[in-house]
Parts: C-alpha cells; structure tokens; sequence
C-alpha cells in the first residue's frame, strides 16, 4: 500500500444518486413484471441499503472511509472528538507524559470560542480534523445539501485560518454520513475517518470500563474513537487510564501521516536494497 492511499477523499461524490436512480427503474420493472408482491420487497431493500451506509460508519457505499491503519507493528492512532473544550490542555499534558500522539477532531464553533487550544494542540505536535462546525447530534445524518455543505465549508474554513493548515480528515457527527457528505469532502480534499476500537466513553462514566471495551478491539493498526468535554466529566481520566493500559500491552501512537511516512522509507530502503 502507498502513502498517498491512506488519504481518500471521494472522487465521485454523486455516483450514489446514479446507482439510486437506476435500482429505483429496477423496482419499477420488478414491479410490472411481477406484481407488488415482488416490487415492495424490492423497493424496501433499496431503500433500507441507502438508510443503512448513511448510519453505518464503517460503510463505504457512499464515500472512502479509513477505519484502520494498514501496519503490522503494534500501533494505534488515537483520535479524541468534540473539542476544544476543559479537558483539552489536561488531555495535552498527559500525552506529552506518555510520548503519545494524537488528532483532535474539532468541532469549528467550538474551536472559534478557544482558539488559543487549536494554536497549544498545533505547537504539541499533534493533528487536528475536523467534526463539523456545530455538532448538530441529533440531525446531521439527515441534514439537506446546503446544511450539510454549511456544516463541512464553515468548520473547514474557521480550523484552517485558526490552526494555520489545513485539515485533512474528517469524522461526522456520531460517525454517520448521508449521501450529501462526500461531495462537499471532495472540494476540501477531506478524508473520512471511522473507527475500529470504541469504549463509549461520551456516555460511560467509568473509565476502567470503557478501556476493557476498547481493549476488546485493540490489534495492530486500530483507530481509537475517544470524546473530550463530556457532560460526566471523566473523559481525562479515561485517556490516563487507556495509556497506561496501552503502555502495558506494548502499543505506541502514531499518526497516519508518521506511518505514511514510514511505509514511504520502507518502500524506499526495498527498493534500494
């Protein structure tokens, strides 16, 4: 695998609504041909297949999505979402203790009313991605078009002028992605990013519980889904108790632009060789 194909923003962002348009002239002949008894079960699975890569997020129907890195070495790429907020610089100072690294997926407005956190997690070292510019929970699976772009185009535009570079990942809003998502990663040259090991540590308030569910899912290459600012308040404490953990099982961080870079030398010192 190359560098470049860790970074996969979609090329044909409305391909999607093709492949609908031509299984919905599929339901229709179904239809004719057999009756309703064959039409409606045709029709229900067409739709229930474009429902299903909207809430799924690993699902790469409608976009690329990176759920795991491509190593062998016990490495896993942490990314906490949601920020900035309070447990930012607690989160920064530990990770510095721990030689650990890590992408802050931030949320635009949020980061507007912080901007001194985006310019620390920038001068630590670490990667930032964006997660919108409201969080809207509750709807942003389901926003229109225009919402939709509004949503990506403002985070994109406030996190780029904020942290003096540009973003290069993006995670939605509880991981879910309509079809009006891509379009708008394809003109930012975004990349969606999912998960491979999650502890639920938004709604979770013990942290020994929520490492024991990711360690479930930990394995060489893992993308790590963790939340900072939440309502419970242990968010640092559950990043504390993942690290030792991570320590003790013999796993470091990495970034995926430090593994780009690593799978680049590699290829280089084979071919040298």
């Amino acid at each position: 695998m190359s560098a470049s194909s860790l970074h996969q923003p979609p090329r044909h962002p409305h391909a999607w609504s093709w492949l609908f348009a031509a299984s919905q002239l599929a339901v229709v002949a179904i239809w004719w041909l057999w009756g309703w008894k064959a039409g409606l079960p045709a029709l229900l699975i067409t739709h229930a297949t474009l429902v299903w890569a909207t809430l799924h997020p690993r699902s790469r129907l409608l976009s690329p999505v990176l759920s795991r890195l491509p190593t062998d070495q016990h490495l896993v790429w942490l990314t906490i979402d949601d920020g900035p907020s309070d447990d930012t610089r607690p989160m920064l100072d530990l990770l510095d203790a721990h030689d650990a690294k890590a992408t802050f997926f931030l949320v635009g407005e949020r980061a507007q009313a912080r901007p001194d956190l985006v310019t620390e997690i920038v001068r630590r070292g670490h990667g930032i991605g964006q997660h919108s510019h409201t969080h809207p929970q509750a709807w942003f699976w389901a926003l229109p078009p225009r919402a939709m772009r509004a949503q990506i185009d403002q985070a994109q535009s406030a996190l780029t002028f904020l942290s003096g570079t540009r973003p290069h990942w993006f995670r939605a809003v509880v991981g879910m992605a309509n079809p009006f998502v891509a379009a708008s990663l394809k003109r930012h040259s975004l990349a969606r990013v999912a998960w491979s090991a999650r502890g639920y540590d938004a709604v979770l308030r013990d942290p020994a519980s929520v490492v024991a569910r990711i360690e479930r899912d930990l394995a060489p290459g893992a993308i790590v889904l963790l939340h900072e600012g939440a309502a419970h308040g242990r968010n640092v404490e559950t990043l504390a108790t993942l690290l030792v953990r991570l320590k003790a099982l013999g796993f470091g961080t990495v970034l995926p632009e430090e593994l780009d870079a690593a799978l680049v030398a590699r290829v280089r010192e084979a071919h040298s060789g």
